[in-house]
């Protein structure tokens, strides 16, 4: 009897925990998906400690190997170790793997996971993956359907997320391999850097396998352009990439989304290398033995992967403090949603203009494009700010406090890390353990999404059947 109730226990224990993870995807899509990525970083951390991952097969330091983990899991590009020469041939295939499962988004990600338990794509699941392109759903309660991708094509959503992945990627690798080889890398070498490249392209991470990163290809526009592109195409998000592949350019047909994706990614492209241009020209440390040709083309470059690129040319750490000051402001905004890219999204910022806007002429609703954003949209827009804001804030507070470095740096290197950039002054690499896990936790709340977070906070909240006398106060 004693060995029949032996065998049936693990059977039990198994079942509850099999059981346990259903409740959980059907209960909380938010904070199953907090636990998705809270698992993979773990995963990850322990691949990376280990001895075959490290060039000099010794085990990593666990602030060393979590921090790569987050930045690995969370697409972001900041590292604590020296990419290129820390990480053996092992190291490189597991951090090339988890920046393509971490690029395909915190709640698509999910529901692929809830696909696997549940065993179908179904109402609750379909909202786990809609709530990556329309993070109200998180939320719960009615959602307009037009805003992004309907239920009925969540299936395919999914498809397109894997398909446009797996090509883009292999366009990129393809087209950068003979630009590397003509850089003077070994064509055996170049077999393995160029699909790297075009994962940490794409996928918005901006690690660099060989010695000097892209700086090596500072000459070569044919290179640069094709990285640009690809980040442009991670950044803009599947439901965009899903829109296009769909309806090609039937403009008409587009939803608002991709509209105020794309206009506002093309003019924070263009307002972003003009600022660099006009802030950077003279700077000897940057631009300034440049000429006009390569200066044009590095503002360009620039203002492209402040958005969430994280590749870099220059030497952040001469960029003029005004620079500074307009790079962290492109970071903090970041790309589309449900794109590979962090912030707090091109659509966010859009839908606020929008309203200060319509505000200021005195217009009763908030309209674009012939269509109305109602106010639910707009109180998430102002709450994923605030909470970014707060971040971003608390965070900047605690490494300066650490650190006792520039606050600038400290600055500008936190929001790389709260838009999940890449982009560094050459602080992050000098954070003492007690920093680098603070800027770790900054990175996850980045990449997570400061909706999803509030999403799962509120998941508990009761449903309130009364409303309160109105009284307003004085604002402004």
């Amino acid at each position: 009897m004693s060995g029949i109730s032996s065998a049936v226990a693990p059977r039990r224990g198994f079942r509850g925990l099999w059981q346990f993870g259903k409740h959980l995807v059907t209960s909380s899509p938010s904070r199953f998906a907090i636990v998705i990525f809270a698992s993979l970083i773990l995963v990850f951390t322990a691949l990376l400690a280990l001895p075959i991952a490290s060039a000099s097969r010794t085990v990593t330091p666990l602030a060393d190997a979590l921090f790569t983990a987050v930045s690995t899991i969370c697409v972001t590009g900041l590292a604590t170790v020296d990419m290129a020469t820390h990480w053996s041939p092992f190291g490189h295939v597991v951090i090339f793997i988890g920046v393509n499962i971490g690029g395909m988004g915190v709640l698509t990600l999910a529901s692929v996971m809830g696909l696997v338990i549940s065993k179908r794509l179904g109402l609750r699941a379909k909202l786990i993956a809609a709530g990556d392109t329309n993070p109200l759903r998180a939320h719960g309660g009615p959602v307009n359907e037009g805003q992004t991708v309907r239920l009925g094509e969540v299936g395919q959503l999914l498809t397109t997320v894997a398909l446009s992945t797996l090509l883009i990627e292999a366009v990129v690798a393809i087209l950068l391999y003979p630009g590397l080889v003509m850089a003077g890398i070994d064509p055996l070498v170049a077999l393995w850097e160029a699909p790297y490249y075009a994962a940490m392209s794409f996928t918005n991470t901006g690690f660099s396998p060989n010695a000097g990163g892209v700086g090596v290809f500072a000459d070569d526009y044919f290179v640069l352009s094709v990285l640009m592109v690809s980040v442009f195409l991670g950044s803009i998000g599947f439901p965009v990439i899903y829109t296009l592949a769909k309806h090609h350019w039937h403009i008409n047909r587009w939803s608002l989304h991709t509209k105020l994706t794309l206009i506002t990614t093309v003019l924070l492209f263009f307002a972003g290398a003009v600022v660099f241009l006009i802030l950077e020209y003279d700077n000897p440390g940057t631009f300034g033995s440049m000429d006009a040709v390569d200066t044009t083309f590095q503002a360009f470059f620039l203002s492209a992967m402040t958005r969430s690129g994280g590749f870099s040319v220059v030497d952040i750490g001469e960029l003029n403090g005004s620079s500074l000051v307009a790079g962290s402001m492109l970071m903090f905004v970041g790309g589309g949603s449900a794109s590979t890219a962090g912030g707090i999204k091109v659509t966010t910022l859009a839908v606020l203009a929008i309203a200060v806007w319509s505000e200021a002429k005195g217009r009763q609703s908030v309209e674009a494009f012939g269509r109305r954003i109602p106010s639910d949209v707009q109180r998430v827009a102002l709450s994923v700010v605030a909470w970014g804001a707060t971040i971003v804030a608390l965070s900047t507070i605690v490494i300066a406090q650490i650190t006792k470095a520039d606050i600038s740096h400290v600055l500008f290197d936190v929001i790389s890390a709260f838009g999940t950039v890449g982009l560094s002054t050459g602080l992050t690499g000098e954070l003492p353990d007690s920093a680098s896990y603070v800027m770790a936790a900054t990175i996850f709340m980045g990449r997570v999404g400061t909706v999803t977070l509030a999403a799962a906070v509120a998941a508990t909240s009761r449903t309130q059947l009364y409303s309160l006398p109105v009284e307003r106060p004085i604002v402004g």
